[in-house]
């Protein structure tokens, strides 16, 4: 983490409920195309954006705890590390997206998207939950462990 944060990769901001809702929007766009895909059966394309929508809620989040991560698997990591929040299933979406998005030679079903769209369902509203909680008390506490973690103490 302190080569991103080096690199400017990972960085501690303001915290931003602007950016928080735009990125929640976002989330919110992303699943509903996601369905549609769906239901015109583009499941390649579906998959790609129930991911995105389950990762534009963790961008989110951080924006709320004012920091700011372009890195998809560093973003992944500080879900757990920071929040404690179970982090298999975006990581799940995450290596589904890869798989259908770079390579050809996989076999995908209607069923397969429907499963990841349920879990980026489930994933997003748990995690709005969360972001609705959080208190100021929690954000001063996260970006404690992310100075630990990238040591800037």
């Amino acid at each position: 983490m302190g080569k991103l944060y080096k690199k400017e990769i990972l960085q501690l901001i303001e915290s931003s409920d602007e950016l928080k809702a735009s990125y929640l929007l976002k989330s919110e766009s992303n699943l509903a195309s996601a369905k549609i895909l769906l239901q015109n059966n583009k499941l390649e394309e579906s998959v790609g954006l129930a991911y995105y929508s389950m990762y534009h809620s963790v961008t989110a989040l951080l924006f709320k705890a004012g920091i700011k991560c372009e890195n998809h698997a560093a973003a992944i990591i500080l879900l757990k590390k920071l929040f404690d929040i179970d982090n298999t299933e975006i990581s799940f979406a995450k290596s589904e997206r890869v798989d259908k998005q770079y390579y050809v030679d996989f076999h995908i079903t209607r069923e397969e998207v429907a499963q990841v769209i349920n879990v980026s369902e489930k994933f997003n509203k748990h995690l709005l939950d969360f972001i609705s909680r959080i208190s100021q008390k929690d954000i001063i506490e996260c970006r404690a462990r992310l100075r630990k973690l990238i040591g800037i103490e």
